[in-house]
Parts: C-alpha cells; structure tokens; sequence
C-alpha cells in the first residue's frame, strides 16, 4: 500500500532523520496562522497543504516574504478562498507556514528503477530547474567521489563553484548527498523523493520543501 507524506509530514520525517529543514507548521485558520508565523520569526511563506496540489505555485498555491501577522492572516484568507474557488473537488488541509529560505536552490531526489534499483538525483534549482532540465544521477549507494562528481556533472556547476556575492559550502553539499543516500538505503519503503528546492548558501544547507512515495516494492 502507498503513502504520499507531503509538506510538514515529509520535514517532519526528514528532521526526524537529522536533516536540516526550514521550520514549517500547519494552520487551518487566519489566527493560527498569525500565531504560527509570530513564534518562528518573520519574514515567511504560506504554502496550500493539499494532497491533491503537487506543484503549489502553478496553482496560485504560495505567498511569500510575509512580514507581519496581519498579511500573514490576508495572505491565508487569498490563498483559501483561491483555491475553493478555482480546485473544487480538491481536498485543503489547511495552509503551510514556513520561515523564508535564502541562497541558491538544488533539487535532490531518488526514485526506484525497475532495472538498476535506488538512484540518486541532483539538479539545479530555480530558473536552471525549468530552462535547462540540468540533473546529474547516481546509484545509491554513493562515496564522497561520487557525490563530488555528481555536483562537477552539472551543467550550472560554476554558479555553486563560483557564486557572485558569497561562498557555497560545497563540502556541505556533498556530506547532504551521502546524508539522503544512506537515508534511501536505510529507509527501503521510500519509493520516490523530491526535495525541492534545498537552499544552499555559506550558512549551510536548508531543506524547503519535500514530497515522498512509501511503500514496498
């Protein structure tokens, strides 16, 4: 039987496991909302916690860079009234909020091939996510060299190597790889994960978001 952990759950699941994540909370109403945002520290972002949305900010689905309880309780009435009105039928747990991510953004993922097994994946994030389809993979599981060679394989590799403004910590990325790829191996229900987007930046690494297929094969 499958099980799709979205949001929360998924960071949840993650810091359970010792991975950084941004903090997230779910509310299900304006007020909640307010108090949530209030306790993790402005700015933040709301996110629709739907099982049935996948991709949030195609759907209208996400606010971000809220700085104060009031448009944190604007932004939740937008967002739910958006979504009655334009996904009916739709399932709404409620709304996502989180404290805002800064830094370049990375993909990290696996999937079960049906030939090979665990695969690990690693893209870059943002534009680079949509403009140029850049991924390196590997079979998990990987050692150090492959992690390094997975982030020399991007094609974007030069905007973690040399970004404009401040150091990537690039040895950090490559301790995360290890880290999700003896998270696969240890975990063999995990039939596919995204974590999109991961910022990097000179102060380390933040998961933002997670989605992930349970079951076994």
């Amino acid at each position: 039987m499958e099980k799709l952990l979205l949001g929360v759950e998924a960071l949840n699941f993650l810091e359970e496991e010792g991975f950084p994540v941004l903090k997230a909370a779910r509310a299900v109403d304006p007020d909640q909302a307010a108090i949530a945002a209030s306790a993790m520290g402005f700015p933040v972002a709301l996110k629709i916690s739907s099982p049935d949305v996948i991709h949030k900010t195609d759907e209208g689905g996400v606010k971000v860079c809220l700085g104060s309880e009031d448009s944190v309780r604007g932004a939740f009435r937008g967002l739910t009234d958006r979504f009655a009105l334009h996904s009916p039928g739709k399932r709404l747990d409620g709304v996502m909020v989180q404290r805002m991510g800064t830094g370049l953004e990375l993909i990290v993922g696996s999937l079960n091939d049906k030939q090979f097994g665990p695969v690990l994946m690693l893209g870059m994030g943002g534009i680079f996510a949509e403009t140029m389809k850049d991924v390196a993979f590997r079979l998990i599981p990987i050692e150090l060299r492959d992690a390094r060679e997975m982030i020399e394989d991007l094609q974007g590799s030069r905007v973690l190597t040399n970004p404009r403004g401040e150091t990537i910590d690039l040895v950090g990325i490559e301790h995360f790889l290890l880290k999700v790829s003896r998270l696969i191996a240890k975990h063999g229900e995990i039939q596919e994960m995204d974590l999109n987007p991961v910022f990097v930046s000179s102060r380390g690494i933040e998961v933002c978001d997670a989605r992930m297929k349970m079951g076994r094969v």
